[in-house]
C-alpha cells in the first residue's frame, strides 16, 4: 500500500525547488568534474549539485549536497544542502540515507522554517516502504508515528493535510493486519485470541473500512464462546452504526439462526 511515487515526488519536488530558488545561484558549475573530495567554493559546489538534481542524476546530486555540508559546515548553504540531499536520497529510494539527512537537519536546526518539510520527508520514507498485510508491520507503525508527529507539531503546515490523508490509509492498513491475524485465530478455533484482535480494530481503528467486519467477527466469536448476549450487543452496534451494510445483514442472519432467545427482533 504505497501512494504513486510520481504524486509523492511532485509534492516534494515543488517544495525543494522553492527551497533552492531563494539561493539566487549564478550559472556555471555544470562543466566541473563531480569529484567528491575536490575542494571548491560553496556556491559552485551547491550549483553543481543542483544541476545534477535537475538532470535526474540523483546519486551524484546527493553526494555533492553532502559534500557542501562536509566542506562548508557553517555556511547557510549547508542547511539547504542537507534538505536537498535528503530529497535526492528519497527520490532514489535510499530511504535510510534520506531519513539520516533529514534527521540531521532537524537536530541542528529544530526551529527552522523548513522543519515541517524535513518531518514530511521522514514520514514519506517510511510510508513508501509499507508492505502488504501479510508481512511484519513495523515500518507501517513507524510511518504512523512519523505522520502523527508531523500533524502534531505543524497542524497548519502545507504538509499536514496530506499527512492526515496518509494516516487514514496507514490506519486502515494496520487494521487490516489485525483482521488477518484475527481471522487466522478464528479459523483455528482460538476464539479469545481472535476476539482480542477484532476488539483492537473496533476500539483503536474504528474509522477504518474494517470496523463493520470486526463487529461481525465479534458477533461470530461470541456465539462460538457461548455468550449470546455479547453477540447480540455487537450485532446491535453494527446495525446502529452501519445499517444496510452487508456485514450487518450477515450478523442479523447469524443471530436469527441461533434461535429467538438470541434474536435482535423486538
Amino acid at each position: 500500500m504505497t501512494t504513486s511515487k510520481l504524486v509523492s515526488l511532485g509534492i516534494l519536488a515543488a517544495s525543494s525547488l522553492a527551497l533552492s530558488g531563494c539561493a539566487a545561484l549564478g550559472g556555471g558549475g555544470g562543466g566541473q568534474r563531480e569529484t567528491a573530495y575536490v575542494a571548491r567554493d560553496v556556491e559552485s559546489l551547491y550549483t553543481a549539485a543542483k544541476e545534477r538534481l535537475d538532470r535526474g542524476d540523483l546519486t551524484v546530486a546527493a553526494a555533492l549536497f553532502d559534500e557542501v555540508e562536509r566542506q562548508h559546515p557553517y555556511s547557510p548553504w549547508a542547511r539547504r544542502a542537507q534538505l536537498m540531499s535528503a530529497f535526492a536520497y528519497y527520490a532514489r529510494g535510499e530511504y535510510n540515507q534520506s531519513i539520516q539527512s533529514a534527521s540531521r537537519f532537524l537536530s541542528i536546526h529544530p526551529g527552522n522554517r523548513d522543519a515541517p518539510y524535513a518531518y514530511y520527508l521522514i514520514a514519506m520514507c517510511y510510508y513508501e516502504q509499507i508492505s502488504d498485510v501479510e508481512r511484519d508491520q513495523a515500518i507501517t507503525e513507524q510511518a504512523q508515528r512519523a505522520l502523527n508527529e508531523l500533524v502534531r507539531r505543524y497542524p497548519r503546515s502545507e504538509y499536514a493535510a496530506d499527512a492526515r490523508l496518509k494516516l487514514d490509509l496507514v490506519n486502515d492498513h494496520l487494521a487490516g493486519k489485525e483482521m488477518e491475524i484475527g481471522r487466522h485465530y478464528e479459523r483455528t478455533g482460538h476464539w479469545l485470541a481472535a476476539q482480542l484482535r477484532f476488539r483492537e480494530v473496533v476500539e483503536n481503528f474504528q474509522t477504518t473500512s474494517h470496523t463493520p467486519e470486526a463487529l461481525y467477527r465479534l458477533t461470530e466469536t461470541s456465539l462460538a464462546l457461548g455468550i449470546p448476549e455479547e453477540a447480540k450487543r455487537y450485532a446491535a452496534v453494527l446495525g446502529a452504526n452501519y445499517p444496510g451494510n452487508e456485514w450487518y445483514e450477515k450478523a442479523y442472519e447469524l443471530i436469527e439462526d441461533h434461535g429467538p432467545e438470541v434474536g435482535l427482533g423486538g
